[in-house]
Formats: structure tokens, C-alpha cells, sequence
């Protein structure tokens, strides 16, 4: 994790003390990023015992954000100017992390929730119960992989055999290699794009003329 001086430093919207009060009021964020310091024992135990409990009051808060809010206003909450996007993506990216944390050893586990969630949105989209989905959430951690296989398969264009655990574990190893920077390739990789995307769009048209010949 971040702490206090280099988040800050990054000149963050979740990180500016003028933002208006969410579940954290203005206090509760300057203490929790070390920005005020002068608490004694006790008073720092109630401010944690009171954030913990406006965040439990949050979490039962969303049962009626679900049922009550309309859809406009849900819909603007997730619509941010362009310049604040990243921001909010990143809050939406450490809220699933927060939760995961937090629901570790929860009498129900986090992907039953996640699929429970998933398929109320669905119903609501659908307005009826009879849409039903199936919700797949597996965490693999990825391990060892075999360096020279993965190279193999690059070199000989068999990109359909790589699987996802190899291709993170590749681009982390060449990331971190002293002799590689993803820099210098940039302009290159980028002047191949609209080549690929050429060639993607049109599978995709030979693809779709296939399934019309083999169903007429």
C-alpha cells in the first residue's frame, strides 16, 4: 500500500482534503492518512470505533441505494468528467478490494455474494426474476510457469496456447528485466495496431459470412 506522503504527492481526487463528505468525513480521511497526529490513545480508539461504524451504516445503506435510488441519479453517480474518470475507477477497483479483504472468513463466502450481486442486476435490468445467469469468480494465483515453453510459443505464433497466468507472468518477468524497457517498442507496437484491428475486423466479417452459409 501507499503511504500518506507519496499517495498524497500524486495530487488524487480521493486524496483532496476539500472533497465533500462521503462515508469518511474530512477529520476521519486527515486521520487515517496521517495528516493529524495529535490524538491521544483513547481518542484515536473512539475515532476508529466511529469509523467502523459509518462504514457498517455504508454497507447497510446500499440495500436501499439498490431498491430506492433512481436510475438517473445511479446512472450520473457512475457517469464523472472525463479529467476525474481514473480517480474513480481506481475507488471502484479498491472497493471489490476492500470487500474481499473484509469478507475473508465471512459466514458466506465473497463469490456467492459477487454472483448473488450480479444476478439481482440482471433481474433488475431484465424487471423480471426469470432472468437468470450464471456468475463464474475464481481466484488462481498464477506461479511458476516454463520460461522457455512460453518463448516457444511466441516465437512459433501459437498465441491461442498461452494462457492467461503465462501472458501476466511473461509481461511482469520482461517488465522487470533490466535488459528489456516497453518503451522504445511503443511507437512500433503502436504503428501495428491499426493493422491488427484490420485484420481482427475482418475474421470477424469471415467469421459471421461462415455462420450465415452454414445456417442457410
Amino acid at each position: 500500500m501507499e503511504d500518506a506522503d507519496s499517495a498524497a504527492s500524486t495530487g488524487e481526487l480521493a486524496l483532496d482534503p476539500n472533497r465533500d463528505r462521503g462515508v469518511l468525513t474530512p477529520s476521519d480521511r486527515e486521520f487515517l492518512l496521517g495528516r493529524k497526529t495529535d490524538y491521544t490513545e483513547h481518542s484515536k480508539k473512539q475515532k476508529r470505533n466511529r469509523i467502523r461504524r459509518r462504514v457498517r451504516n455504508a454497507i447497510l445503506d446500499f440495500t436501499i441505494l439498490f431498491d430506492h435510488l433512481d436510475d438517473r441519479d445511479r446512472e450520473t453517480v457512475f457517469d464523472p468528467d472525463d479529467a476525474e474518470r481514473d480517480a474513480y475507477t481506481r475507488g471502484i477497483v479498491d472497493m471489490l478490494a476492500f470487500l474481499h479483504l473484509g469478507t475473508m472468513g465471512y459466514s458466506t463466502p465473497f463469490k456467492d455474494m459477487l454472483a448473488q450481486g450480479v444476478s439481482k442486476g440482471e433481474q433488475a435490468l431484465a424487471g423480471s426474476d426469470y432472468r437468470m445467469v450464471n456468475v463464474e469468480f475464481n481466484v488462481d494465483p498464477v506461479g511458476r510457469i516454463d520460461v522457455d515453453e512460453v518463448v516457444e510459443k511466441l516465437d512459433q505464433g501459437r498465441f491461442d496456447e498461452i494462457t492467461d497466468g503465462e501472458l501476466r507472468a511473461f509481461a511482469r518477468l520482461l517488465a522487470e528485466s533490466e535488459d528489456f524497457s516497453p518503451v522504445p517498442l511503443r511507437d512500433e507496437i503502436k504503428g501495428q495496431m491499426d493493422t491488427f484491428v484490420e485484420r481482427a475486423a475482418e475474421a470477424a466479417v469471415q467469421r459471421d459470412r461462415h455462420v450465415e452459409e452454414l445456417t442457410d
